[in-house]
């Protein structure tokens, strides 16, 4: 539905609009942040404000996903690389619709900001979500002295994780009364424990009877390190004596490695093992054909897969990165391991594998920790108080 300038004009004596918000975000594919984004909308209440998607670029397989009608969704085809002409037409798209709230997110629309400002859009806020591989420590110069310059341009900050929190506060400078920490929550409805034998999944012959399977979701690219994964799976088949009758591999998303970790896995003799199917729309059932999870990231920020795979009763092992450090218990709902070292990943792995009961054990307490604490719901919340706190008229002084 294209919305028009007058589409924010209300008669006189009609019920006035709620507030628009614009998202700002570089596509809207596949990927955890984009899921967010399309679950906050979903669960926010309909009368309290209305929303607009504004895609730097033209990708947004996502959006059959809007429950929520009304929700436009607009792309200003940025080109690859420097495209100056993608400003202007941003700028456009802003003072056409005029947005009472900016909520951009990552580092790719950060720039908006400043455009935003420009467009008389007065209030502003920015999410952090994670970083990219080129920045894992969020440290590079040329990103720190931008986020800098347009720090005084934003109103709040929001951080997916405590790590994105402290580094907003101590190395971006942002003053702590700004940033709020608001992680990802989760559909525990949709994403819940298997009753009974896991369904089929796979190629004829996948999997056999007592199979042990070894699951990850998520885009395949190089900042998710599935080859350190891959690498642990074969060093478990070497180990376990049942490790080739029993243990199989699978791995859901699409990305640039998918076509690398499949050519591994054939060098060494496992493709029969392992399952990459690519990207799925059916991934609560696959997850509940898995016995553990496994997030090998080199960065992360508030995994989404992560809290499907607890919701789904399973264990988790991930590295010790990022927001990973919030929702895995180590020893109580999963493990930790160091980033980019496949034999303590494949040690970790092996445990619930050795282990009678322990994967239960471990994924029956991290569902009950979804339930009390990563409700979807309560994620709406924290970002509608977020937004009523900064439209909040101001509160005149006292004389």
């Amino acid at each position: 539905m294209q919305t028009n300038d007058s589409d924010h004009l209300a008669e006189p004596g009609a019920p006035q609009a709620a507030p628009l918000i614009v998202h700002l975000i570089h596509q809207l594919g596949v990927g955890g942040m984009e899921n967010g984004l399309i679950n906050l909308i979903n669960h926010m209440p309909p009368e309290r404000y209305r929303h607009v998607i504004v895609c730097l670029k033209n990708d947004a397989p996502f959006q059959h996903r809007l429950k929520r009608a009304g929700v436009e969704v607009i792309c200003v085809n940025k080109r690859e690389g420097k495209d100056w002409g993608h400003y202007l037409r941003l700028f456009q798209v802003l003072k056409r619709l005029h947005p009472d709230l900016i909520h951009t997110r990552n580092l790719a629309s950060l720039e908006g900001q400043l455009l935003a400002a420009a467009a008389g859009v007065r209030l502003r806020i920015h999410g952090e979500h994670g970083r990219d591989l080129s920045d894992l420590q969020g440290q590079n110069p040329r990103y720190k002295l931008l986020r800098k310059v347009l720090r005084p341009l934003i109103g709040h900050f929001i951080a997916v994780s405590k790590d994105l929190e402290q580094w907003l506060i101590g190395t971006i400078g942002a003053r702590p009364a700004r940033v709020t920490h608001i992680g990802n929550g989760v559909d525990s409805l949709q994403f819940h424990p298997r009753l009974g034998p896991p369904a089929a999944v796979g190629p004829p012959g996948f999997l056999c009877e007592d199979a042990f399977v070894i699951g990850s979701v998520g885009r395949m690219a190089p900042i998710k390190d599935h080859q350190a994964l891959i690498q642990a799976f074969r060093l478990l088949l070497e180990e376990e004596a049942e490790g080739y009758s029993r243990l199989r591999l699978m791995i859901i998303g699409d990305g640039p490695c998918r076509e690398p970790c499949l050519d591994l896995l054939a060098q060494a003799g496992m493709a029969s093992l392992a399952w990459l199917p690519g990207a799925r729309d059916d991934v609560p059932q696959l997850l509940r054909a898995m016995d553990v999870f496994v997030l090998p990231s080199l960065s992360e920020g508030s995994s989404n897969a992560i809290l499907e795979a607890m919701a789904t009763g399973l264990p988790v092992v991930a590295t010790a990165v990022g927001g990973n450090l919030d929702l895995v218990q180590p020893s109580w709902t999963g493990t930790l391991v160091p980033p980019g070292a496949p034999e303590p990943l494949a040690d970790a792995i092996a445990d619930y594998f050795r282990i009678p009961g322990l994967a239960q054990r471990h994924g029956g307490r991290a569902r009950r920790l979804v339930l009390s604490d990563y409700s979807l719901l309560a994620m709406a919340d924290a970002y509608l108080a977020v937004y009523d706190a900064l439209s909040a008229p101001p509160v005149p002084r006292s004389r």
